[in-house]
């Protein structure tokens, strides 16, 4: 016996959710997504189209879509992640910049859910892991060396 698209749909988001592969927040757009995607794949079955055609249509997804608040969907195989990992990538056969080539992706766009990006940037800005850095230290012993010396020659002038 089959299942209705709508089951199907059902059964699919809630593994995600039970698997942690899929927040709550996301649940809705994940059920609009996986139904459109089983309709499509229900209308090219019936018109006995190949399987390849529906690979293209997830292809040429708009890569906006596919980062959210929450989550973000891999291209490849439609999964839901808080970021795309390099392993995750690897097991297309991509890399982060050959996924962004792929999709039309801007170099400097995080694979990261917008939510993840920001708190990384303010664990960035409270940690400041640059001033511990060697070069940054000696720049800063340079700096201040050099704004002495020039302190000591403005108060001793010669008449």
């Amino acid at each position: 016996m089959s299942q209705s698209t709508l089951e199907m749909t059902k059964e699919l988001v809630l593994g995600q959710l039970r698997s942690g592969m899929l927040s709550p927040e996301g649940m809705q757009e994940a059920l609009r997504r996986v139904f459109q995607n089983l309709l499509e794949l229900k209308s090219r079955e019936e018109a006995e189209l190949p399987l390849s055609a529906a690979d293209t249509a997830l292809a040429q997804a708009d890569w906006r879509q596919s980062i959210t608040r929450y989550s973000v969907t891999c291209l490849e195989c439609g999964r839901t992640f808080k970021q795309l990992s390099y392993k995750h990538l690897r097991q297309h056969d991509l890399d982060g910049r050959s996924y962004r080539t792929k999709y039309g992706i801007p170099r400097t766009q995080p694979l990261s859910a917008r939510v993840t990006t920001a708190r990384r940037r303010q664990i960035m800005l409270e940690t400041k892991p640059w001033e511990r850095a060697p070069a940054y230290i000696k720049g800063q012993a340079t700096k201040a060396a050099a704004a002495k010396k020039a302190g000591k020659k403005k108060g001793t002038r010669r008449r």
